[in-house]
């Protein structure tokens, strides 16, 4: 097994920030791992799914930056099997060459969080990295109060099923409600058509094909001044901006 494992003095990485490197391409690996480094990131790196199996059941990490095109088993299905057996909670990171729009929309349905394709401009590959830490850090910090989440001049109780921008109570129908509420709690990730139906389908939602669409111009309509944390990723689906 080839493990590549290193740690930057120029920060004080915490175990939060733990990331593991899949990657075959020896140069891009390295290069991926040397600006992880850079940033205060304590860095795991390996070329092969099986290697960063063995790793992630040792060992908590924060994410996972994975190529696609792996020997043995691929990227995507390496993703699929991580949402399902392992930690759902683990945030990934797809970097590969395949830019087609399909396989984006492969990528994003197979568990990664953002796709990222080769070649990349490193500034474009840590401001990926920075805006998952900064979703993961802000879900911690909703986990302790989970019947409150709050995001840009939103509130949303999830036991009263509220949601107030500002101090005015908004009149959401139930798929409005549910797509907002799913969004909220996946700030930073594109989620694409089919996996907020997945998420908004249930008993008095009906949520089909481009559907959603529907219901998201009503939901940022409601949303008024808010309506533009709500960004729309051409041909794939929607997320909420890390900035909110």
């Amino acid at each position: 097994m080839m493990v590549v494992s290193q740690n930057s003095t120029a920060k004080a990485a915490t175990s939060f920030e733990r990331v593991l490197v899949v990657e075959d391409e020896a140069e891009i690996r390295e290069l991926i791992v040397l600006h992880l480094m850079r940033e205060g990131l304590k860095v795991d790196a390996v070329d092969s799914a099986e290697e960063a199996l063995q790793l992630i059941s040792q060992n908590k990490y924060y994410l996972v930056a994975l190529d696609w095109m792996l020997p043995g088993q691929s990227g995507v299905l390496f993703a699929k099997d991580l949402r399902l057996k392992y930690h759902s909670d683990l945030s990934i990171l797809m970097v590969t060459a395949r830019a087609e729009s399909q396989d984006i929309v492969d990528g994003l349905e197979s568990g990664a969080d953002d796709y990222l394709t080769k070649p990349f401009e490193i500034s474009v590959l840590m401001a990926r990295v920075r805006a998952l830490i900064r979703r993961s850090k802000r879900e911690s910090s909703m986990s302790k109060s989970p019947a409150q989440i709050n995001f840009g001049t939103l509130k949303m109780n999830t036991e009263t099923y509220e949601v107030k921008s500002g101090d005015e109570v908004l009149s959401l129908t139930p798929s409005e409600y549910k797509l907002l509420l799913t969004m909220a709690q996946n700030r930073g990730r594109v989620l694409t058509r089919d996996s907020l139906i997945e998420h908004v389908q249930g008993e008095g939602v009906s949520v089909v094909g481009r559907t959603v669409d529907t219901h998201i111009f009503g939901l940022r309509k409601k949303l008024g001044e808010s309506a533009n944390m709500i960004e729309t990723v051409r041909g794939i689906g929607y997320r909420i901006k890390m900035d909110n």
